[in-house]
């Protein structure tokens, strides 16, 4: 049975990527910072027959990621690490003239050096389990869009990271993957007080995760566009 770590699963994309993963077959170790959504998950995944660790906690946080990779590991092995757990930054989303360098720090730390860190400690195990890192990624890594400099330039940083790690590594696949616009709490907060009621639910971009998955396709960097249309 693969096993999959997937950190910000209480909500949104990870939330939908775990439950898509827990019907055919798959462990999963999960994370979130709001506890009781996260347990929330965890006991509607457990009523599927999922084997599953749920461990609340911030990733920028060592001794929480650590505790993630232990968990995952207690289920045998380590298959795919989904690095979704993301930080936006100030909303409104101010302009890189007025973003506080504190503000910026803080989103990549979330969105770089966590996601870096724990790829870190599940390397010797993806190694052994020829498995893949997803990095979830984001249309502003590669558009310039005004208000989204800080956090387009922190999903920026984690496109390239991936990209060296795939050079770096040849036996995982890195794979870094765009969604594209979702109807969750970060994009509301990217548009405080707008209707979004029109952006896709996030379980729509599942699908072009899972065949990514299944392709067998070497790293790069991925669009659920893209990939639907192909």
């Amino acid at each position: 049975m693969p096993v999959a770590l997937i950190t910000g699963a209480s909500r949104g994309f990870g939330r939908a990527l775990a439950f898509d993963l827990a019907r055919d077959g798959w462990s999963l170790v999960i994370d979130a910072r709001r506890s009781g959504e996260l347990f929330d998950v965890r006991d509607s995944l457990a009523s599927l027959g999922t084997p599953i660790g749920a461990i609340a906690g911030d990733v920028v946080d060592s001794t929480h990621r650590r505790a993630l990779i232990d968990a995952a590991i207690q289920f045998g092995s380590l298959d795919l690490l989904v690095n979704n757990a993301s930080a936006l930054g100030p909303s409104p989303l101010p302009t890189l003239e007025h973003l506080a360098l504190d503000d910026l720090r803080a989103v990549l730390d979330v969105n770089v050096v966590a996601p870096l860190a724990l790829i870190q400690l599940a390397l010797p195990h993806l190694r052994h389990s020829g498995g893949v890192v997803v990095s979830v990624s984001s249309d502003a890594a590669v558009e310039a869009y005004e208000g989204w400099g800080g956090y387009g330039a922190s999903k920026a940083t984690l496109d390239h990271v991936s990209k060296v790690l795939a050079v770096e590594n040849s036996d995982v696949r890195f794979y870094a993957f765009d969604p594209g616009d979702m109807r969750t709490e970060m994009h509301q907060a990217a548009f405080p007080g707008e209707d979004i009621s029109d952006r896709p639910d996030p379980a729509t971009a599942v699908p072009a995760l899972r065949s990514l998955l299944a392709s067998g396709r070497a790293s790069g960097r991925f669009s659920a566009n893209e990939l639907t249309r192909s």
